[in-house]
């Protein structure tokens, strides 16, 4: 054989190889405020399994409604908590409005939210721990959704939609449910004693894909002993979603202790910020995402709204990083 049949060859298999890792890796797409950044507001991805099932995760307030063009199909919504920034009690009207520090965010959907109305428009499953399938049951009615699309799953259990495995673990954090997501007396009565309703602890998740890639999905939480016992010890997340943004979830200290110390995964991506971590696509300097990624002794990937992310059953980054 000669070289150029050589080069051909290698070509070939190559390219083969490559659509071959493409075929079988997760695809994680950051839905922020503005286009090719990770922003002050910005919570929401996208995980498709290689099966083509589309699960969207803390919808929040950057993403621009069920109509969102970026949205796509979905067969899977989950809320780590019901905190307006995560469940969305308002929402951006179009990308890149406002700055990143400061998003505009003048879409209200109160008392529904944005996650129960990409639900409902969806035809998707919502599933979520604690007491809150009942209240997104509820919701999904009065936006003539289907009540039964509401999913329970509690810590220690799991349920399997569209291949994908899910599970709830704890978080700490908290979980009051504001009343202005309420209507009546009882909205009334809860505002003027200034508490919310209850709906059960925060959690995170844990889903596990077909090609083998297992995902800690954190939610708002702190530091906790079941990132070592549960989420390391017992499911071996390999990829982690890590909030880093202080004072209501763990720090860039306290995430990189997590990570390094706690739950070792192969890969993390930053979460929730609260800043405006990049500039043109590159993180800036003095920020808290800066100091987690040089804290950290594995790859930290960043959150780049509109830009995806592929990932094999390692957490091994295939494209896209």
């Amino acid at each position: 054989m000669n070289n150029a049949c050589k080069s051909l060859v290698a070509a070939f298999l190559a390219s083969t190889v490559s659509l071959s890792a493409a075929a079988d890796s997760v695809k994680v797409t950051p839905l922020g405020s503005h286009d090719g950044e990770f922003c002050a507001m910005d919570r929401a991805l996208i995980f498709e399994d290689p099966n083509g099932t589309r699960i969207l995760y803390d919808a929040g307030r950057t993403v621009a409604g069920a109509d969102d063009p970026r949205l796509g199909n979905i067969d899977v919504v989950l809320v780590s908590h019901v905190h307006g920034d995560h469940v969305g009690d308002r929402h951006i009207r179009d990308v890149n409005q406002g700055s990143c520090g400061g998003p505009e965010v003048p879409v209200v959907v109160l008392p529904e939210s944005n996650s129960v109305n990409i639900t409902a428009a969806k035809k998707a499953k919502i599933v979520t721990g604690s007491e809150m399938p009942a209240f997104f049951a509820s919701k999904l009615k009065s936006v003539e959704g289907n009540p039964e699309d509401s999913l329970l799953v509690r810590f220690g259990a799991e349920r399997v939609v569209g291949g994908v495995a899910i599970t709830t673990v704890p978080a700490v954090h908290s979980n009051g449910l504001s009343p202005s997501f309420l209507t009546g007396p009882l909205a009334e009565y809860l505002k003027a004693a200034g508490v919310g309703a209850s709906v059960g602890p925060p959690t995170g998740y844990v889903l596990t894909f077909t090609n083998g890639l297992v995902v800690y999905l954190s939610g708002d939480t702190g530091i906790t002993a079941e990132q070592k016992l549960v989420v390391k010890d017992h499911y071996g997340a390999s990829l982690v979603v890590l909030n880093i943004g202080d004072t209501y979830t763990t720090g860039p200290e306290e995430a990189a202790y997590v990570v390094n110390d706690l739950i070792k995964p192969n890969a993390v991506i930053a979460s929730h910020a609260n800043e405006a971590a990049t500039k043109e696509g590159i993180v800036r300097d003095g920020t808290r995402t800066k100091q987690f990624i040089s804290l950290s002794s594995m790859p930290v990937h960043v959150p780049l709204s509109g830009k995806t992310m592929s990932f094999d059953g390692t957490a091994h980054c295939t494209d896209g990083c």
